[in-house]
């Protein structure tokens, strides 16, 4: 059987109508692409620093304030004061408000270097680093403490306070909060300094807290004690000008000898008056500074040394 072959019929349409289906589906095919945004700049993050002052009802805690954010200010770091007025569980309150908000370094002032240890500690467990100024802390890892040599201002003290008197008297020591290293380590430089000579007596030491009234109830007090009082040597300047009023009004300030520590204004003015022998200057807006710039050095990687020193000098007439 002869099979016949057949042809399809030419369709020109159909070639016409598949080309533009291909054409359709390849358009529908590509994903339009959406014009990329431009990324917004990025503002650099502020470094945040907080300073916990022991009080500023002090002149010379003032000045440290305002060393430290004078130098904030230089180097565009923002700078957050905490006044914990010679109060140790509000300071310790004040520090965990520093941790909580997020600071990235805290400078601590401690009222008492052992009761801030934990706050220390808290800190230390946030990742937060610390650095103390003036006075140290007894525990907790600090990463640098910058302060005078309180050991070394307390002999200069006493060397000059024993030289002014010839090297013989009866002498009173008027001491910071005992709980502070400036009190017990210018206490500890007076005294080893002043038991070199012989001929000099300390009759009484007592407590001030670095105050000026509280100075001044107890100078007032121990001049009712003692008829004789030939020198006294107080662990700041605030407890020695409080003395020198209350020896004013007892009409014996002449006969006594008034040496102080930290040079404020009103001591320096005291000295150019007559009624302060010498005060031993701490330089507080040096340290101030050196806490905010060692704080910056430390966030950005550098090595800073564990103590940084601050000169000292004996002012006098």
């Amino acid at each position: 059987m002869l099979l016949k072959r057949t042809h399809s019929p030419h369709r020109p349409w159909l070639l016409v109508l598949v080309l533009a289906l291909a054409l359709v589906l390849a358009a529908c095919g590509e994903e339009e692409k959406e014009p990329e945004a431009t990324p917004e700049p990025t503002e650099e993050e502020t470094v945040t620093l907080g300073l916990a002052v022991s009080t500023l009802q002090n002149p010379f805690f003032v000045s440290l304030r305002d060393g430290a954010q004078t130098a904030a200010n230089r180097l565009g770091v923002e700078l957050v004061v905490k006044d914990a007025a010679d109060d140790v569980e509000q300071q310790k309150t004040q520090v965990q408000e520093l941790i909580d908000a997020g600071v990235d370094a805290i400078l601590i002032n401690p009222v008492d270097g052992d009761a801030i240890v934990p706050a220390i500690e808290a800190a230390n467990a946030a990742n937060i680093p610390v650095l103390t100024i003036d006075r140290s802390a007894s525990g907790g890892q600090i990463v640098s403490h910058i302060a005078s040599d309180n050991l070394a201002g307390g002999r200069m003290a006493a060397e000059y306070l024993a030289e002014s008197l010839g090297g013989t008297g009866k002498v009173i020591e008027l001491e910071g909060v005992p709980g502070t290293s400036a009190a017990q380590q210018r206490g500890a430089g007076f005294n080893e300094a002043i038991a070199e000579s012989e001929g000099i007596e300390v009759i009484a030491r007592q407590t001030a807290n670095f105050n000026r009234e509280e100075g001044k109830t107890v100078f007032a007090q121990l001049l009712d004690q003692y008829d004789e009082i030939d020198g006294v040597f107080a662990h700041n300047d605030e407890m020695i000008l409080g003395a020198i009023e209350a020896a004013k009004e007892a009409g014996r300030a002449a006969d006594i000898r008034f040496v102080g520590f930290d040079a404020v204004e009103d001591a320096v003015n005291a000295v150019e008056s007559g009624d302060l022998l010498a005060t031993i200057a701490q330089q507080p807006q040096e340290m101030g500074r050196l806490g905010v710039e060692s704080a910056v050095k430390h966030l950005n990687g550098e090595d800073i040394p564990e103590s940084v020193p601050v000169d000292l000098a004996l002012i006098t007439k």
